[in-house]
Parts: structure tokens; sequence; C-alpha cells
């Protein structure tokens, strides 16, 4: 059976099954990355089969509860970190450092279309997990595998350590502080972004006959790839990108947040002479639209500081919900700075939520995009750890209540209490 068929145009509106309903993906990928990669597969339909490590009691996040909310006597392991990239999943736990447990991922791998790992180079093939074992078992396996820096490095990478190295954090902060972090793991998101794509390829090939493939992305490269027109101001045109707060370093007035008389701050972002024209007319200085030093975006880079100073003034004498307003009707970019509870005010941000139900927590799309089928509307809640372990042993590979109990005796595997 082709286990990722799409239905045609014709048939489509006959049977709204969700897009890919018949994909079964193993998740052996721990944090952020390559778990996002396996709830974006769920809320298109696909089965994610997160399988957990017994020996640290499951995927670490689910022990990295948010400051001052979650209670650390409460029994629920699905920690805020964890709900944001686990929803629509199922959790079972097998020591992969056993040669039954070894043999159970075999067992799955057979059947499966995808498995996601992150392993650092080497510890897969210590675990029987690696592409070359797995493949050899299901030749059609597409195999994802996020590293640092690349499968032929064996050092581990981290989001913190690979902004440092990647340049985003010489770049961030302000420009007489300290080189900064940024606040998410973009470098995370970035590479997970990279593998789900790498991987729709790789299922769009082995639709045309293909076969399987081994699809690694590293942190590292992901990261590069993400600089964009930073790396391009280096590469074209030899400028070697500083800390400049949230100023941009091609355009101005862009980024910038600037005060308004009720004390909330704004951001522009201005990107032609028509823009800055209008919005030098809504701040009643028109003249500096006119002004030798402002006339063009190159002269407005040039002197922002300048520039900065004079908008600065001109802002705080209004207020932030007549300006923006009168800023949009005449087409010139700009926002407010939220916080994030702010944030999910917002309608079109709570459609990016995942509501379970009263006794499950909240879950954050991977998905923002709209897709016929709304697979993601029916998502099970993110899973507690091994809570799905008996069932898939049962279910998928027919073990009877006997073998599971030998199982679970000889340690190769973790069930719920519950």
């Amino acid at each position: 059976m082709d286990r990722c068929t799409v239905g045609s145009p014709a048939n489509t509106a006959e049977l709204p099954l969700p897009v890919l309903d018949d994909l079964l993906v193993l998740e052996l990928a721990s944090v952020l990355a390559g778990p996002s990669v396996g709830q974006f597969f769920a809320e298109l339909g696909a089965t994610v089969l997160k399988v957990e490590n017994p020996r640290t009691n499951g995927d670490a996040t689910r022990r990295w509860r948010a400051p001052n909310v979650d209670n650390a006597e409460d029994n629920d392991d699905r920690s805020a970190y964890f709900c944001c990239c686990n929803t629509g999943k199922q959790s079972m736990a097998l020591d992969l450092s056993t040669a039954t447990g070894q043999a159970l991922l075999h067992d799955l791998a057979r059947e499966a279309d995808i498995v996601l790992a992150s392993y650092r180079p080497g510890t897969a093939e210590a675990l029987g997990a690696d592409y070359e074992t797995l493949s050899a078992i299901n030749p059609a396996l597409i195999y994802g595998h996020v590293t640092g820096y690349g499968p032929d490095r064996e050092r581990a990478g981290y989001d913190a350590v690979i902004q440092a190295e990647s340049g985003f954090m010489h770049m961030n902060g302000p420009a007489d502080g300290p080189a900064t972090k940024l606040p998410v793991a973009l470098m995370d998101v970035l590479a997970a972004h990279q593998l789900k794509e790498g991987l729709l390829v790789a299922l769009l090939n082995r639709e045309r006959g293909g076969g399987g493939a081994y699809v690694p992305v590293s942190l590292f490269q992901a990261a590069v790839s993400g600089l964009a027109n930073q790396a391009t101001n280096w590469l074209v045109a030899g400028h070697s990108p500083q800390r400049m707060g949230s100023a941009h370093p091609n355009i101005a007035p862009y980024g910038t947040p600037f005060a308004t008389a009720d004390d909330r701050s704004i951001v522009l972002a201005v990107g032609t002479n028509r823009q800055f024209t209008a919005l030098c007319d809504i701040l009643g200085c028109p003249e500096l639209a006119d002004d030798p030093r402002f006339s063009t975006n190159a002269d407005r880079v040039d002197h922002r500081d300048a520039l900065a100073d004079r908008l600065g003034a001109r802002v705080g004498q209004f207020r932030s919900g007549p300006l923006l307003t009168a800023l949009r009707e005449q087409n010139v970019p700009a926002g407010v700075v939220r916080d994030v509870p702010a944030v999910f005010g917002q309608s079109t941000a709570q459609a990016m939520t995942l509501d379970a139900g009263p006794e499950d927590p909240s879950g954050l799309r991977q998905i923002a995009f709209p897709h016929p089928d709304e697979a993601s509307s029916s998502l099970s809640p993110p899973p507690r750890y091994a809570e799905h372990t008996s069932t898939v042993l049962r279910e998928r590979l027919g073990c009877s209540p006997e073998r599971i109990d030998e199982l679970a005796r000889k340690d190769a595997i973790v069930r719920s209490a519950a």
C-alpha cells in the first residue's frame, strides 16, 4: 500500500482525508528541532510515534518548566516547553541500548515512512537506529537527521552555542552593549523548517519512484542560511555586520522603537521615499522629506542617528492609537511593541493555538498556512511519558499482554502507570 497518496482534485471532495493520513513517522528526536517536524506531520494527518529514552525519563524538555508557573509538585510531565512541539503524538519508551529494544524499533521501522533523529554522529549506530541499519530493513524509509554541525562531525549542537558561532549573537543587542542571545531557540526553528522542506522533497521524490533517502540538516548550516541579507552585506559589499540595537543596516527608519505620548513604543518599517514623505506629513514635519540628509534611503541610512532624534521628538507628541491609525491609512508600515500576553489577545494569534480540553495543556501550531482537511483540529493533546507504549506494541506489533509484561520486566520498555 502506498502510504503517502494525496487525493486527486476529482476525489478529494468525496474523501476529504488529511493530506498525510497514511503516513507513519517514528520520532527518535528530542528537544525542539526534530519534535517540531514531528508535530508538523501530525498536523497534516500523519501518525507520529514519539520514541523516548527510558534512561533519561523521556524528552529532556518534559522537565523544562516555565518559571513561577508550572507546579513543581505536579505529576504532569508535560511542561510548558514540551507542549510547544509535541501535540498530536503517541509516546512510547524503548531502551535502545538493549537488543530487545532495538528489535522492537526495527519492527516499527519496517512499516514506517519517516524517521526523525537528532543523535550526535556515531550515537545512532550504537543504538541500531542509524539510517544504514533502518534502510536495510525498509529501503523506502526516509530518514531525517538533525545534527549540530553535520553528520561527519561528532560535536553536539546547542542553540545558544550555534547562535554564538553563526554570527547571530555578535549582531544582536545594543551597539554599546554585549553580544546578546535571541530569546527564542531560533537556530532550532530554522533547522526544523529546513528539515520539513527536505523531507517533503524526499517524499515527492519517493512518490515519483525515487525510493528512500537520508536527509541531514545541521543547526549550523541552517543558521548560516538564515543570515540572509546580513550574509550578503559581507559577501557582496564587504561590510561586517555589527550590533545596532533594533536598527536595520540597509534601511532607515526601520525597526527602531519610538516612545509615544502615552508611553507605548511603536516601530516603523519605512522602505520607500513615498512612505517616508507620508510619515513626515503625518508627524507634522514635512520639511524632513526635503532635507538633503534624508531625501533618499541611502541618505537616511548615512544620517540615521540624526533622523532618529528628529522622529523620536515628533512621535513623542502623539498618542499611539491615533498615530497608528493615521499611519495605516497612508500605508506607512508601523506597529506597536507587544508583550506575549498582548500577542495572544489577538484573534489571529489565538488561531495558532491548539486547545485539547480543560484537563490538558494547550499547544502551538507548527503550520501557519491553511490546508483543506484541517487535521490539526482533532489532534490529541501532548502525550504523557510512555503513555502509549502498550497500545503501540499491542496494535502495531501484535504483542500480547504477557509479552508486554515480559518486555517491561526486561526493562526494554517503560509503560505508563495510568
